[in-house]
This record gives structure tokens, sequence and C-alpha cells, in this order.
């Protein structure tokens, strides 16, 4: 018999509230072409884009994502002291070490939870949410605060006609807590590293560092292979996820795809045959392509515009670099 005492856990997860902050600087494409050939027409058609946020000096990751935090705190009714774990999702936090989630989790009063950042790029928050039902669950933690963040007009190339007017910056939080009935899901989630190639860093930090070029790494992309790899293998995941939930598109109030692209979102909701019921995140279009911050400041805006409310039941995809993924379908807090 084992001597191992279990853990003190729940028997299901909820997330209890949502915060976001956008930069306060909005970008509009015209800004973008002037550094490249293009047109405000052409990335409209091509990616649903009209405008973006770019933030300031002031407006660090660990800066948006204590903003974020805060809202998500308060949202859910709790102190920041009885969170747990911090749990942050980013690629565009420049310093090796320490996690940036320790610092948050300092700046927002945590005490002493567990912190640490993960790497899934625009699948993050989707991996992040799903280690934090598992803590939840097991017992290590009352409450979760996850956090997907991006300052990627640090990782853009201005000159790369291909993605200059892709990305933007903000972050996205939730709190995850214990509940009586679930409300979070079975993920869908892997990757596909055989298409590694497809979204990457242009160079390493060590090639930046021995000197060897001429201009900051960025991050880039094979657009045609990235979107069809997004339309036809994501719906596939995205079904799965309403699969193993035990619903049908017809039991959806609300869609929240990762904001990469509104074609990529208008070939899934498609492919999936959601009904015209369903209400659909086209937070791109505002937002631009936030990677791990893109579903959370997504489900926050339909949340405070009423476009979607609270007790709906949503399913959320994200994928990105890697190439990875991850569904689930989830109760709106």
């Amino acid at each position: 018999m084992s001597k191992i005492k279990a853990g003190q856990g729940h028997p299901y997860a909820r997330i209890m509230g949502v915060g976001g902050y956008r930069p306060t600087r909005v970008v509009p494409n015209e800004v973008i072409l002037e550094t490249i050939d293009s047109s405000d027409e052409w990335i409209r058609s091509r990616s649903g884009i009209a405008t973006r946020h770019w933030a300031s000096d002031e407006e660090t990751v660990a800066a948006m994502s204590v903003e974020a935090a805060g809202k998500a705190i308060a949202d859910a009714g709790i102190t920041p002291e009885q969170i747990g774990a911090v749990v942050v999702s980013t690629v565009s936090h420049f310093k090796q070490t320490p996690a940036i989630a320790t610092e948050i989790a300092d700046k927002i009063g945590a005490g002493r939870p567990a912190a640490f950042d993960i790497s899934a790029g625009c699948a993050g928050f989707g991996y992040g949410l799903t280690l934090a039902k598992g803590m939840v669950v097991e017992g290590s933690a009352e409450y979760v605060l996850v956090i997907g963040v991006e300052r990627l007009s640090d990782l853009t190339d201005l000159s790369d006609r291909a993605t200059a007017f892709l990305f933007g910056d903000g972050a996205g939080a939730v709190i995850v807590g214990p509940s009586k009935e679930p409300r979070i899901g079975p993920t869908v989630w892997g990757s596909e590293g055989d298409k590694a190639e497809t979204i990457k860093q242009t160079e390493s930090w060590e090639a930046y560092r021995n000197g060897t070029l001429d201009k900051f790494p960025a991050i880039t992309q094979e657009g045609q292979a990235v979107f069809r790899w997004a339309v036809f293998e994501m719906a596939k995941v995205a079904q799965q996820a309403l699969d193993v939930a035990g619903i049908t598109a017809d039991d959806l109030d609300v869609f929240i795809p990762h904001q990469a692209n509104e074609r990529i979102i208008d070939s899934m909701v498609k492919t999936l045959k959601l009904p015209e019921h369903v209400t659909v995140a086209r937070d791109v279009r505002t937002t631009g392509n936030t990677s791990a911050a893109s579903i959370p400041l997504a489900m926050e805006r339909l949340l405070a515009t009423g476009e979607a409310k609270s007790g709906d039941t949503a399913l959320v995809i994200g994928f990105g670099a890697g190439l990875v993924y991850a569904a689930t379908v989830v109760t709106l807090p």
C-alpha cells in the first residue's frame, strides 16, 4: 500500500475572472505601409486587421501583465494573497532567467506562489489553462493566475511584407479556481515538430551575441503553409475538443479561436458548421495577432461588450509556432 497521501483537491475547476490590457498606442495600417509595399485593402483582405496596439517603453511585459492580472483578480472576487500559482505564457520576455512570472507575482502582492513561464507560442494560453486546471483539481493551488502576454512589436521585421502587419502587443489574464461542476473540459493538445520551420525566429540569440547579424532577430513564417495547416488541421482539433467535452456545435454559445487571421477564423467557422447563434470572436481586426494573449484578450472584450455573457459555453483553440495547438471547451466567467 502506498504511504503517499493524496492531495486535497477539488472535483473540478473553472475560469472565475478575466482581465486584459492593450497598450495605449493604436497603430493603423497606414503606419505599416511606410515600410512595406502593400495597401490597406490588401492587408484587410488577407488578415482582417485594420489596427493593432504597440507598447511603449513603459508598457513592459511585466507592466502589461500586472494590469491584466489586477482586472482578473478583481473580476474573480479574490485577493492576490489567495493565488497559489502564477503561470505566464510568453515568447517576448528577453531575459533567460528569472522567469517573469516571479516578478509579476511579487508586483501584484501574491505572496509566495509557485511562479513559472512557459513557451508555447499562440497555444500558450491553452497550455497554461490546462496546467492551472490540473493544479486546482490536484490540490497544489486553490487559485491559479494564468497570463498570456506579448510584446511582439519587439520581434517584428517591419520590412517583411509577409508579417509586418500581423503582430500586436497586449496581455490577457484569467483566474482559475475550484468548481463543483465541470467548467473546463478536457484539453486536446499536441505538437507537430516536423513543421517547426513554418513559424520561427529568424536567427538565434547566439548569432546575435556573436555579432554576425546586421539586425535584431524577428519572427517569420511561411504564410501559405501556416494557413493550410490552421484551416484543415485545426478544425479537426476543434471538433475533437467538442467531442471529448460531450457536446456538439449546436450546444456552443461562443467560439474564441486564436486571433491570427480573420480568413482562418472564417474557414474554421465554415468547416465546423457553427450555427448562426454562435458568437465568433474577431478581436484580430483591432488588436492584431498577440500570440499567447489573443484568446484571453478576445474573451475579455466579448464579455465587456455584452457579445458574450457569464455562463456561456465557449470553444477556445490556440495554435502556432512549434507547431503546437490546444483546444478545450469552457464556461465563461
